[in-house]
């Protein structure tokens, strides 16, 4: 497998420091688990960031309550599972962890609720607030009704693959989008497209029957 569309360095970046929520580290963890090369990015920044903090000279005592926040801060980030631990359940299993921890298992025994003909979705809980998770399934072949943001979105491709434009997104892959991008995936032939999708507003859907049921569907 080889990973095309990677997280891009700002994003690696905030996912590195802590300072991303945890909706959004869930879209990058799961990217990661699934991108060795992602990985040794995200390797390289902790080192680069652990180095400037050697050379730091604290301008203040740390408190104790200090070290209770960062310990707060990483506990709630969903971290990559290194991929010696996990090499034979990538290679098994749809989602991989820590997703599927936070999905309650693989995509077999997933609850799918219907989103459409032949599409369906599974809401993921998270505690931040921050964004809406969720699991889409998009039917063989099937576009997603043409849309644009009201603010970021977060894919990442699990199973199957889509097309969106000239660009073909498959297992691992990872894409950013915001309102400045209109666009309609479309699932690749021969299986459905499953994905994880983070967002943190509606999609703008250009079509008017899509826009009247939106609000059922929540998306």
């Amino acid at each position: 497998m080889s990973v095309r569309h990677k997280v891009s360095d700002e994003l690696l970046l905030d996912y590195a420091s802590g300072s991303l929520g945890e909706s959004w580290s869930l879209a990058v963890s799961t990217h990661l688990a699934l991108c060795p090369e992602s990985r040794q990015r995200l390797v390289a920044l902790e080192m680069t960031g652990g180095a400037l903090l050697d050379e730091l000279t604290p301008t203040q005592p740390v408190s104790d309550t200090d070290w209770q926040n960062m310990r707060e801060l990483l506990q709630t980030r969903p971290d990559v599972v290194h991929a010696k631990q996990t090499s034979q359940s990538i290679e098994t299993a749809v989602l991989p962890e820590p997703l599927r921890s936070y999905a309650g298992g693989d995509v077999d025994v997933l609850k799918w609720k219907q989103l459409g003909p032949g599409a369906y979705h599974f809401p993921i809980r998270t505690r931040d607030g921050e964004a809406n998770v969720r699991l889409l399934r998009i039917p063989a072949g099937k576009p997603v009704p043409e849309h644009t943001h009201g603010g970021r979105e977060l894919t990442v491709v699990l199973s199957g693959y889509f097309k969106d434009g000239d660009d073909v997104f498959r297992r691992g892959d990872f894409e950013e989008a915001d309102e400045d991008l209109t666009h309609q995936p479309i699932a690749g032939e021969g299986e459905d497209c499953i994905c994880l999708a983070v967002t943190d507003a509606p999609l703008k859907f250009k079509s008017w029957l899509v826009r009247l049921v939106q609000p059922v569907l929540g998306i």
